[in-house]
């Protein structure tokens, strides 16, 4: 009986494994800071830079807004890419979800 009751626990015990390792873990916000500019170089490398107030009127020229619900992303050539587009399924899962 005991060795039954084990095997149960053991099975009950994989199973929550399994399930919990199948589930995307929720996705994280970025921790944009303000006084800070990040860049994405020439080089394909990001970068930080600690900004002032010295020639903030030259940087908003020619800058533009980022919509709502924008997806930044690399792709497989190492460029990044920008999405507008819907990226959620109605439930709040993303459309483009890891490949099982």
């Amino acid at each position: 009986m005991k060795s039954l009751v084990l095997k149960a626990l053991i099975a009950l015990g994989a199973l929550c494994a399994l399930t919990s390792m199948s589930r995307a873990a929720p996705p994280e916000p970025w921790e944009l800071q303000p006084s800070m500019g990040y860049a994405y170089g020439k080089d394909g490398k990001t970068l930080a830079y600690k900004m002032g107030t010295k020639n903030a009127d030259m940087l908003l020229k020619g800058a533009k807004k980022v919509p709502k619900g924008t997806l930044f992303f690399l792709g497989q050539n190492g460029q990044l890419y920008m999405r507008t587009a819907p990226y959620l399924e109605g439930d709040g899962s993303f459309s483009f979800g890891a490949d099982e």
